[in-house]
């Protein structure tokens, strides 16, 4: 009678190995789980971090391209040549149909520049300026608003596409005064913080020859 009913609690208990593997079974999902959860936070970070770098990039070149699109050739006083667009290789000034600040009326001044020298690090700044003015005159009342485009800048290249001839030709400067027209196109290229290279081409609606 008595081996009956040990036999029976034997039965209905468990021993220490199997509570030692359902302990270790339930340990091991519990770390795949949280595994899996970590790393589907870590994908929708990145995706995240992604998708907002993606959104900033092409706010910025829809910001450039409107400006550089609407270049405007632009003369200070009636009847004289020279055309406000000075291009080089890391600074643009030139005059655009847009402008943003003043929710699109009027002309302005936009400066794109970067602060780097060689292969050194520099921040792409755009600055706006109305009404458009020479720069031989002294600094005027009016509005100008300045923005950050893009920091951590490496490498920055912007190049001139010559509107004449059937071969296609860049160069790294653009002088209105001597060329008495506005390139073709701009092109901006630079590396970014994290080694990524950005490039863009903007294509310039206005481009005609001064008299």
């Amino acid at each position: 009678m008595n081996s009956d009913i040990s036999n029976l609690r034997s039965r209905m208990g468990f021993t220490l190995v199997e509570v030692t593997i359902a302990i270790t079974l339930v340990a091991l999902i519990a770390m795949t789980l949280y595994g899996a959860i970590h790393l589907s936070q870590r994908a929708m970070a990145k995706s995240q971090a992604r998708s907002e770098e993606s959104q900033r990039l092409r706010s910025v070149g829809d910001l450039l391209a409107g400006y550089i699109r609407s270049a405007y050739p632009y003369r200070p006083s009636r009847g004289a040549a020279p055309i406000l667009f000075s291009g080089k290789e890391a600074q643009l000034t030139f005059v655009s149909a847009l402008s943003s600040g003043m929710g699109g009326r009027g002309m302005s001044e936009i400066t794109i520049s970067w602060d780097g020298e060689g292969e050194g690090r520099g921040i792409l700044g755009l600055e706006e300026s109305m009404p458009v003015s020479l720069k031989s005159q002294a600094e005027h009342d009016g509005y100008k608003n300045r923005a950050i485009l893009a920091q951590g800048v490496r490498e920055l290249r912007i190049e001139y596409l010559d509107p004449q001839g059937e071969e296609e030709r860049w160069g790294d400067q653009w002088d209105g005064n001597e060329r008495r027209t506005l390139p073709r196109a701009v092109r901006l290229s630079y590396r970014e913080e994290n080694g990524e290279e950005i490039q863009w081409t903007f294509p310039i609606m206005l481009s005609v020859l001064a008299p």
